[in-house]
């Protein structure tokens, strides 16, 4: 919907352009007396897994404190709701972009009070099998509260005759399908557990305080990075790490099945700063950029990448082919949530008020454009198009990813399927339908070799169409997501899809 026509100038919701959305983020510590403090600054490091929502749940040991809302962290939290987050140990959580009043009811994390005591669940991942579940919880006369797969955790564990809130998660967690990384918190503990193919990310780090160890857990390790915890490693896939007064207890709730980490974490979702399934994201996106140009040259005066997530593609591509990189587009970092958009339509209006070329670099020149991923080609069409107006005499449009045809069930937010021009779509009618001078995508062998995946340990589903796991509710997925479509309301599917 972005640069979309309003009349009299009406506020537009900017849609974040034509790309997949962005995940969750969770991060958990414990061992440190401003550890509300510390969970903001891991989730401001972390905004950019989602904009929509914002949680924190602490502990003293005897009573847990939440606060949670709609908005991003800085907006959530201020001083004053930092200070009533006491206790040693959180929890933490932001949630992606979504429209319609009601996200607030699925902000997280979860918090109840059941049988087992004081329970918070944070949760990044997408259960494929929680409609069912669902079904069948409410059919016992269970209400739920929200529309979020998540809240099926809570609804297992209070249902479980293990007396111990280790022993209720682990039974739970055994009926879950799907992808999740998860961070809990009860009265006097943490625990985080990772899924049995490693779907989601999830990094262990420790800082001292005093001393003492003190445990942290994130979606990415750049949040280590603000707070001054170093990197210790991943939660294993079926993993799960109990941390209390008493100690730390890693321990194998199932057995691990063939890894399928989500290649998208390095091609666009993580930060380049980041370290995400022990590799530097950064040196997976140059060696995208590097493997791309071996594969598809093209002579050029310069190579401009689509800001941000395709500057460092770029880099790589430039230092292979030595043709000289150049920021021949600035994207403006202070574009909010809505704008103004004037009464008489200006082409392109939306992505210009993103991104604009750099008129002296591209004028007249020969531009090999490089971008992270083509999804649905309308963005891509536009730049192209902003690109030629600033007097670009030839411009090769390079993806570092192959094309995508198939939708994510494991915690991505993607379009059905029919709504991917990939998948519609020859590269040749691509390339007209966006008006490049040429296209060329990487290819799967590449994106293998650039990810260093020797032993096929990530998961190209939405690449080839084949999944890892049985898709149980992928009929209910496809159905919510046409509701969406036809209604205008995209909580139902976004908030099942993209936990």
């Amino acid at each position: 919907m972005t640069g979309q026509a309003r009349p009299n100038g009406s506020p537009v919701i900017i849609d974040n352009e034509d790309r997949f959305r962005e995940e969750c983020a969770v991060f958990a510590i414990f061992g440190h007396p401003e550890a509300a403090n510390l969970t903001y600054l891991g989730l401001y490091a972390l905004q950019h897994r989602g904009q929509e929502s914002a949680g924190i749940c602490s502990s003293d040991g005897e009573t847990v404190h939440t606060r949670k809302a709609m908005g991003l962290v800085n907006e959530v939290f201020g001083e004053a709701e930092l200070r009533e987050l006491k206790g040693h140990m959180a929890i933490g959580h932001t949630r992606y972009s979504t429209a319609g009043d009601a996200g607030a009811l699925n902000a997280q994390p979860f918090y109840v009070e059941c049988n087992k005591g004081a329970l918070a669940v944070a949760h990044n991942g997408n259960l494929t099998n929680g409609h069912a579940l669902r079904q069948e919880i409410e059919a016992s006369g269970s209400i739920f509260q929200a529309t979020s797969d998540t809240e099926v955790i809570p609804h297992l564990m209070a249902r479980s005759r293990e007396p111990d809130l280790r022993h209720a998660l682990r039974e739970s967690l055994l009926r879950l399908e799907g992808a999740y990384s998860l961070a809990l918190l009860g009265r006097d503990r943490i625990i985080v557990a990772r899924d049995q193919r490693g779907f989601r990310p999830l990094a262990y780090g420790k800082m001292q305080h005093e001393g003492r160890d003190v445990h942290v857990f994130a979606s990415e390790t750049c949040a280590f990075d603000l707070i001054g915890a170093r990197y210790v490693g991943e939660v294993k896939p079926g993993e799960m790490i109990i941390v209390s007064d008493e100690g730390v207890i890693r321990q194998q709730f199932a057995p691990p099945l063939a890894r399928s980490q989500c290649v998208f974490e390095h091609v666009y979702f993580s930060r380049p700063d980041s370290t995400v399934f022990d590799r530097s994201v950064q040196e997976s996106r140059e060696a995208l950029g590097r493997c791309l140009a071996r594969e598809s040259p093209v002579a050029a005066d310069y190579v401009v990448p689509v800001p941000d997530s395709g500057n460092a593609a770029a880099i790589g591509f430039s230092n292979e082919s030595g043709i000289p990189f150049s920021n021949g587009l600035i994207r403006n970092h202070y574009v909010g949530r809505t704008f103004i958009e004037p009464k008489q339509s200006i082409r392109n209006f939306g992505v210009k008020l993103k991104l604009n070329p750099v008129r002296h670099i591209v004028d007249g020149k020969r531009v090999v454009l490089v971008d992270d991923s083509l999804v649905r080609g309308t963005t891509s069409r536009k730049i192209v198009g902003i690109m030629r107006d600033a007097g670009a005499r030839e411009v090769h449009l390079r993806i570092s990813c192959p094309p995508t045809i198939a939708s994510c069930y494991y915690g991505v937010d993607t379009p059905d399927s029919n709504e991917l021009i990939a998948n519609r779509m020859s590269v040749e009618d691509i390339r007209q339908h966006t008006g490049a001078d040429s296209l060329a995508y990487l290819s799967l062998k590449g994106l293998k070799r650039a990810v260093a995946d020797t032993n096929g340990e990530f998961c190209y589903s939405c690449y080839t169409g084949k999944y890892p796991t049985n898709i149980v509710q992928v009929e209910q997925l496809v159905q919510d997501y046409r509701m969406k479509n036809e209604s205008g309301d995209s909580f139902a599917w976004r908030s099942r899809q993209a936990e």
